[in-house]
């Protein structure tokens, strides 16, 4: 089994000690009314997209999402929320360090011995969800989930739907299909984005993502027998008809979303096996994108990791 495999195993229990983790530190988290950013890279950026949409969702303040390397740094917010497993990201930092003494400043790490702890404000551990596979499973929907449960919108089938996720068998064929396309509204574009980075990169798969609506408006015309298209959330009226006439597989569940993604997760592990590649160390990705010319921080590792048990 991989460090891929047996992490995204474990998500159930890591969602559990989120929500004990949220309730513990309520005032380190975003109050309703605040104005809110929340930033990140890569998967952390696609679970900043969701978090952002589902408080706003949830009447709690205005919130805004963006790539750390994007932020715009000449708004003003009354608190910025930066997710980063490693604590070592580069543009995470530089834009904590920019912000600091302007604006109050969260990181959600799962590392806490790393300079992220010396830039932020204030420092929410998730060290039960890091991981040894570059590719990120538990730490993204960790930090989801404790974002999530902090508004009030964490669902107590949240859980059970995540292991049924982990037990059920894959829609057949799928492993086959050589085009993945992602699909969600509102929050749950962005676990579609997520979704496709990792077939992207534990199976250098060829994967898109757009919000359902937009699928129709130029992407559906590239939909054919070697695509499967697989929405997360409720699906638009009439859209699950038009995929199939393309000859593309649809796939949907009555999952949480959060779950729907568990299980999307599995079908990139797959497709990474079927294909003999390795996801735990995929082409060209490191744990932490660390620029030239700046600190990588205090050494962590395996001994150092506290794993949720599978």
């Amino acid at each position: 089994m991989t460090y891929a495999e047996d992490e995204l195993n474990s998500q159930p229990e890591c969602w559990l000690r989120a929500v004990e983790t949220a309730a513990r530190q309520r005032a380190d988290l975003p109050a309703p009314g605040e104005r809110v950013a929340i930033t990140g890279c890569g998967t952390s950026y696609s679970m900043a997209q969701a978090a952002a949409a589902l408080r706003e969702a949830a009447g709690q303040g205005e919130t805004d999402a963006f790539a750390a390397s994007e932020f715009p740094r000449h708004r003003r917010y009354d608190r910025v929320v930066a997710l980063t497993r490693s604590g070592t990201t580069t543009e995470v930092l530089d834009l904590l360090a920019a912000l600091r003494g302007t604006t109050r400043t969260t990181a959600v790490t799962a590392d806490p011995h790393t300079p992220v702890a010396a830039t932020a404000d204030d420092l929410v551990v998730l060290d039960y969800a890091d991981e040894r596979s570059v590719v990120q499973t538990r730490f993204a929907t960790t930090a989801l989930t404790l974002l999530r449960a902090h508004l009030g919108r964490h669902p107590d089938t949240a859980v059970t739907d995540a292991r049924a996720a982990l037990t059920a068998d894959l829609p057949e064929h799928l492993v086959s299909r050589t085009q993945f396309t992602f699909l969600g509204r509102g929050w749950t574009v962005g676990l579609a984005h997520e979704a496709a980075l990792k077939m992207r990169e534990a199976a250098l798969a060829w994967a898109e993502s757009y919000p359902a609506m937009e699928y129709r408006h130029g992407p559906i015309s590239i939909a054919a027998d070697t695509t499967a298209t697989w929405m997360l959330g409720p699906a638009p009226a009439g859209l699950p008809d038009q995929v199939r006439a393309t000859g593309a597989a649809w796939v949907h569940d009555d999952l949480d979303p959060l779950a729907a993604l568990v299980r999307a997760q599995r079908l990139a592990l797959a497709v990474a096996a079927a294909r003999g590649l390795d996801p735990d160390r995929p082409r060209h990705l490191t744990r932490s994108v660390v620029l030239p010319g700046t600190p990588e921080g205090l050494p962590h590792g395996p001994e150092g990791e506290r794993p949720c048990p599978s």
